[in-house]
């Protein structure tokens, strides 16, 4: 059989919904954000469910605050919580339809909290390290949007794949590099290109699993360990997926040295990822949140034993 080719990633994404506009508006917002504050409070008042969200968090602050009477326009509250809250509200509910359009109903829900879950994780290691936290989320949000294209363009190919590498021990991106000539986060980084992402986002979604295969920079740097964190959290998909590799530069450059204090982190994505989730994709209850990880040469055997319980 034939691999999977650019071309092929390329035509497929002509089926697929339209890139949301918006997403460019909001990386322009960065450059000059007094001057496109109008624009991003436009677009978010045509959009009545985001609104409704923005207010809805809005006035959670203020009654929080005591603060008088309730907020009912965009302009106060967005100063009310911040022009870079508006923006991560108007990317989380721009790209969570995107992904939905796609119409894959049948692993929308376990694909959309992984998602969310590693984008939680790649803000909270962005705030830690001082860096944007902006294309973050956009990175963290879209690192698997190569494993949406095979599920919509490979189903039956992909699916038996997935199967295999969850009854296995073998890396899922070795499996679908074997059999279908290219690996998901390539995939990935083809389509984010070809929808006109900034370079550093189309390098940390194409070479999440390989971060020292180019060079090594903060935000594939944060993007693979993020996934990293969400998998050994159990955050998303629900089954336990084992972590394969965790790279020593990555954690290196990030500062990360799973002490004391990065532990205290872990717990912050877990509240913050279980609080999203919850908020925009429903979550089954009675599944508590099991830690898997193995192959984790970057943790210290001490700190791993009290960060993780094998299974």
């Amino acid at each position: 059989m034939r691999g999977i080719e650019r071309s092929d990633v390329i035509a497929g994404r002509e089926l697929l919904p339209s890139f949301p506009r918006v997403v460019d508006e909001v990386l322009r917002t960065l450059e000059d954000p007094k001057a496109n504050v109008a624009l991003l409070v436009g677009h978010v008042s045509h959009d009545p469910a985001l609104t409704a969200r923005v207010l809805a968090e809005t006035n959670a602050i203020a009654m929080a605050r005591r603060k008088g009477a309730a907020v009912r326009d965009l302009y106060t509250a967005t100063a009310m919580i911040g022009l870079a809250r508006l923006r991560q509200l108007t990317l989380l509910a721009n790209l969570t339809d995107f992904v939905r359009d796609v119409e894959v109903p049948e692993i929308f829900a376990a694909f959309w909290k992984h998602s969310v879950a590693t984008s939680i994780a790649a803000q909270l290691l962005a705030l830690r390290g001082e860096q944007p936290v902006d294309a973050a989320i956009i990175g963290g949000l879209l690192h698997d949007i190569g494993r949406l294209w095979l599920y919509r363009f490979k189903p039956q190919e992909y699916a038996r794949l997935w199967s295999d590498f969850l009854g296995g021990k073998r890396a899922l991106v070795a499996l679908e590099q074997e059999r279908l000539g290219v690996d998901h986060a390539v995939i990935g980084g083809w389509l984010a290109e070809s929808w006109n992402l900034p370079r550093n986002i189309c390098e940390a979604i194409g070479h999440h699993h390989t971060p020292e295969s180019v060079h090594l920079d903060m935000l594939i740097a944060l993007i693979h360990l993020s996934e990293v964190l969400s998998n050994a959290l159990d955050l998303g998909h629900g089954h336990g997926e084992r972590v394969g590799h965790v790279s020593r530069p990555c954690c290196s450059l990030l500062k990360l040295h799973w002490d004391e204090a990065d532990e205290n982190l872990m717990g912050r994505i877990e509240a913050s990822a279980a609080f999203v989730i919850r908020v925009d994709v429903t979550v089954r209850e009675g599944n508590p949140v099991r830690i898997v990880i193995e192959n984790t040469g970057a943790i210290p055997e001490e700190i791993r034993d009290r960060l993780f319980e094998n299974s």
